[in-house]
């Protein structure tokens, strides 16, 4: 009843050409490959190509961050830092290694500043946390990377930001007119800019007969005060 199985040959067969008797599913590979290489389809791909494609897409990558920051510079203000004529520097960061990649970041951006010699307000979210409470009141987040550099009053962006402005030589501009770096480190606090609280010895709780031991409202959790002799300008 049902034909045997044969060979269907087709009207537009040239002679010597053969139809392949199988076709292929398309492999996960395959898929990648043309996810990847999308646009390049029908190109010879070689590796030279592969590089001048990443160095393009890394140049653009650098010419958008700089232009992104140089906008945000422009137009956000930062309303819980003093704007004086002044560009005052100040750097939200921490010096806490658990992570490693912020605190590489932080120290990259504390380095970048402090080679233009100029005065930098680190801020350390691991010294005192109201730090991080006047951050977020500043950006409006919850959920805040670090380092964040403010200069003159305005919020110029993370690590990276302040690496392209670096690269492409933007940055000193920003920072022009900022105060000079002081010569030698604070006699007081030894340019760490926090003292340990003079009422608890930075016990963090204050004795007192009627009730006994209270927290001591001088200082921050950690028994600590930012130095009055470094930090007086800038508080």
């Amino acid at each position: 009843m049902w034909p045997r199985w044969g060979k269907i040959s087709r009207p537009d067969d040239s002679a010597g050409a053969s139809m392949p008797a199988t076709t292929s599913t398309p492999s996960f590979k395959d898929i990648h490959d043309i996810l990847r290489d999308g646009d390049t389809v029908g190109a010879d791909k070689t590796d030279n190509q592969g590089t001048d494609r990443r160095r393009r897409a890394s140049v653009f990558h650098r010419v958008r961050i700089a232009t992104t920051a140089l906008r945000t510079w422009r137009s956000i203000s930062a309303t819980g830092i003093s704007k004086s004529d002044d560009k005052r520097i100040v750097v939200y960061c921490t010096s806490l290694r658990v992570v490693r990649k912020t605190f590489e970041d932080c120290r990259t951006v504390r380095s970048i500043l402090r080679g233009f010699r100029v005065a930098v307000d680190e801020r350390d979210l691991t010294m005192d946390s109201a730090f991080l409470t006047e951050l977020r009141g500043l950006l409006g987040r919850r959920q805040l990377s670090l380092p964040r550099v403010f200069i003159g009053g305005r919020y110029i962006g993370g690590a990276e930001e302040i690496r392209q402005l670096h690269e492409s030589g933007e940055l000193k501009g920003c920072i022009e007119g900022a105060p000079a770096a002081s010569e030698t480190a604070c006699e007081a606090c030894g340019g760490v800019r926090f003292l340990l609280c003079s009422s608890c010895n930075g016990s963090h709780k204050r004795y007192t007969e009627k009730g006994g031991f209270r927290t001591c409202g001088s200082c921050n959790e950690n028994g600590l005060v930012r130095c009055p002799d470094c930090c007086a300008s800038i508080v």
